[in-house]
């Protein structure tokens, strides 16, 4: 199977449903389910059927778009007030990947600049906008594969911790972006490293997935078995994804890429976060300001297990994301270029939050 065929969600053809890979049940069944109801679409966000910020945010901008169609006004401002309220709608479904609020505001936009025009003339606007968000998430990815692979070398082990592939994006991944563009240039002697990613197992079930079917070398640890694999000097360099990077560089990622990049800093492994421009929010300035998800502590205590692997009533904390601080990291590759410290100064130079 060539995981860079999959799409992780798109428009159907006759544009009345999404279709979004269930990332739920990988790696043992492969399933496209298809859901038009923004009650539907909602959950599949929630419940991480859909997952990775780009790929959520190529679904917000279809979910809204698709349901704008079926709304049934010709009054512009009634159809304006109406979307808002589907749109406030989506964004609840997850608090901090900010490609959701960042793609649903720019469709926001598309439709708050169309006001004098027809509403059937927004409506189509809008899947174009749509369309648009999916096709330059594409070209991003590319973009930071290539710049990602220009730090590797020949025969390189890499870490890469949850899943930021092409599973997480429109196509190629953020994190396993250089990997994919190293296959692209014929380079085949990288090793890398996957962290399984606790307590969802992404890194198990998706990114050892999709590196595997893609004829990468690719070894799965466990979490905890990161600084020993560094110490044995398997790890020349870490890959990581981002769900949102402030203006002064601290990044929240999947839980478990904090203690990641302390290890690499202990160990002297350079640590590179790959970042779309769209995840990163000049709005805060650190990390501390960034919303944490809690999610159900079932996660923790029964999922993937036949029997229940803790005791009844233990009390239980499951945070999503945790943040690295800025120190700690080497280097955030975006679209538009390769930002290092200070971060504020290197995303403003890139034209990163005008």
């Amino acid at each position: 199977m060539n995981v860079l065929q999959l799409d992780t969600v798109r428009l159907s053809a006759d544009r009345t449903h999404l279709e979004i890979l269930d990332q739920t049940l990988l790696p043992n069944t492969v399933k496209v389910l298809s859901v038009s109801r923004i009650e539907d679409i909602w959950e599949a966000i929630r419940l991480l059927r859909v997952r990775g910020a780009p790929a959520i945010g190529v679904c917000a901008g279809y979910a809204i778009a698709l349901t704008a169609s079926r709304i049934e006004t010709g009054d512009q401002e009634q159809f304006c007030r109406e979307f808002v309220k589907q749109k406030e709608y989506l964004a609840s479904a997850r608090p901090t990947a900010v490609n959701l609020f960042w793609a649903l505001n720019r469709m926001e936009g598309v439709v708050r600049a169309s006001l004098a025009r027809p509403v059937a003339e927004i409506k189509e606007r809008l899947f174009a906008e749509a369309q648009a968000i999916r096709d330059e998430d594409v070209a991003i990815s590319h973009s930071i594969g290539e710049i990602g692979f220009s730090l590797l070398r020949h025969g390189d082990g890499i870490l890469t911790h949850c899943n930021a592939g092409t599973l997480a994006t429109a196509k190629y991944g953020t994190a396993t972006a250089p990997m994919y563009a190293a296959l692209e240039h014929g380079w085949t002697d990288l090793r890398v490293y996957c962290d399984e990613t606790r307590p969802l197992l992404q890194g198990a079930r998706l990114t050892a997935f999709e590196l595997h079917s893609a004829g990468i070398d690719t070894t799965l640890i466990c979490d905890s078995m990161a600084s020993i694999t560094m110490k044995r000097g398997l790890i020349n360099i870490v890959f990581v994804g981002c769900d949102r990077v402030t203006r002064n560089g601290d990044t929240a990622n999947k839980i478990g890429t904090s203690a990641v990049a302390i290890l690499a800093r202990h160990y002297g492994i350079p640590f590179y976060v790959c970042a779309p421009s769209s995840t990163i929010d000049m709005s805060l300035e650190t990390g501390d300001q960034i919303p944490i998800e809690e999610r159900p502590p079932e996660e923790v205590t029964e999922m993937w297990y036949t029997e229940r692997m803790a005791p009844e009533g233990i009390k239980v904390c499951n945070p999503a994301f945790d943040v690295t601080d800025h120190s700690l990291i080497t280097g955030i590759i975006t679209e538009r270029g390769l930002c290092r410290p200070p971060f504020a100064t290197a995303f403003e130079a890139l034209g990163i939050g005008r």
